[in-house]
């Protein structure tokens, strides 16, 4: 859920999450050396793709099954700048 705007309670949800995604690469990544930018994003989608796959602690099931569940349904497509 997307923070309500004028609601300074819900920032910090939205901030956590970001910082936990944050720390989680940026620490597997900090003692590597990458010579491109393709090689730098090919690393960050391996292991965002481990991060959305590992269970939540208090939760049932995984990032990506709530994001199937949740949020797909009610994505529509970007408008076109024609």
């Amino acid at each position: 859920m997307p923070a309500r705007p004028y609601k300074p309670k819900d920032k910090a949800k939205a901030e956590v999450a970001v910082l936990v995604f944050e720390r989680w690469i940026l620490a597997r990544l900090r003692r590597q050396t990458f010579f491109s930018l393709a090689e730098l994003n090919q690393c960050i989608q391996v292991l965002l793709e481990d991060l959305n796959s590992k269970p939540f602690k208090q939760l049932p099931g995984t990032r990506k099954q709530a994001f199937k569940r949740q949020d797909q349904p009610v994505l529509r497509p970007l408008p076109s700048l024609l």
